[in-house]
């Protein structure tokens, strides 16, 4: 199958990429690298264990190729999407204080990157559009866990983006008969992830911080809770999707069906590495919600999703490859 990955070159999508190379299928890379590395496509290996692009994002395959562009550039999803049967759109402005502080990049890139490619996709009479969605969209809400009937409460500007994606893709399933889906991720964390940024996510930024014997920032008091939820489980979500009988603009959630609080991440950190380094609490940001955990069951029964990788071991193997990768 030929698939396209938009957002290929980042933390989500170059993970996907590399799962669907190892599963035998041709892949095309979308990514205007505003986030997205080049070193992560080079750390790419196929089912032979050989790099699939070099040192400068070039394709070293016949099965793997990178366009360089915008998918808020109408032109450009045309471009990327013909000739390819399945679409998986990773590529966002992930972040919800970033959409606070900028909200105009993160709905161009969120929003209308996302209706270009669906237009895209319909022209090229594309079969099925996987959406990376947002488990944002719920908001604040007590109750617990969250389940996709619940209605939807979006706190910033990206949660409002990333469900304005999951309508775009619910319409043009019943409008046009494109197959869709969208996968409300939670919290999805492991190698490769950026802990330098300022709006780095808290496993990756907690852990180098700890190897440093720095003390890790956390916003408000810690007892919040979320639903940390290992790459691996997010890239075998999408393999599912792509195998699944016909998909009709559906939501569901991936996550591991668990959560934790941020106080317990650091003291799991400090105890995986032998340390004893204290955080450092500041005031809690707009837009985060206290409290995140997902009922999985829809995922199951729509796509036969069920996570493969638990927290515990997740966040294990997460803490070697840092340690590893200094």
């Amino acid at each position: 199958m030929f698939a396209l990955v938009t957002g290929g070159a980042g933390f989500i999508g170059s993970h996907l990429v590399e799962g669907l190379l190892r599963n035998g299928h041709r892949v095309r890379v979308l990514d205007n690298f505003s986030t997205g590395k080049v070193e992560n496509l080079a750390a790419l290996r196929d089912a032979n264990g050989d790099p699939v692009f070099d040192d400068r994002g070039r394709s070293r395959t016949r099965d793997a190729e990178l366009i360089r562009g915008d998918a808020a550039d109408p032109s450009i999803c045309k471009a990327a999407c013909t000739g390819i049967e399945i679409i998986f759109h990773e590529a966002a402005v992930p972040s919800v204080p970033k959409s606070i502080a900028d909200p105009v990049t993160s709905h161009r890139a969120n929003v209308e990157g996302t209706f270009n490619l669906l237009m895209g996709a319909r022209e090229a009479k594309v079969r099925r559009f996987i959406h990376a969605a947002s488990s944002s969209a719920y908001g604040e809400s007590e109750r617990l866990p969250k389940v996709e009937s619940m209605q939807s409460s979006p706190l910033s500007p990206y949660a409002v983006q990333k469900l304005a994606g999951e309508n775009y893709c619910r319409v043009f399933a019943s409008c046009y008969g494109l197959q869709t889906l969208s996968m409300r991720y939670f919290n999805v964390f492991g190698p490769r992830q950026d802990p330098k940024s300022q709006y780095a996510a808290v496993i990756p930024a907690f852990i180098t911080s700890i190897l440093r014997d720095e003390s890790p920032t956390i916003y408000g008091d810690g007892e919040q809770t979320r639903d940390f939820t290992h790459i691996e489980n997010v890239v075998g979500a999408n393999l599912l999707a792509m195998e699944a009988a016909e998909t009709h603009g559906e939501v569901v959630n991936i996550a591991c069906g668990e959560h934790i609080s941020i106080n317990q991440i650091i003291a799991r950190i400090n105890e995986s590495l032998g340390k004893r380094v204290p955080a450092k609490y500041v005031p809690e940001r707009p837009g985060d919600i206290k409290h995140s955990w997902a009922d999985i069951s829809l995922a199951q029964r729509v796509i036969g999703y069920r996570p493969t990788v638990s927290f515990a071991d997740g966040l294990k193997r997460t803490i070697e490859w840092y340690a590893a990768n200094r």
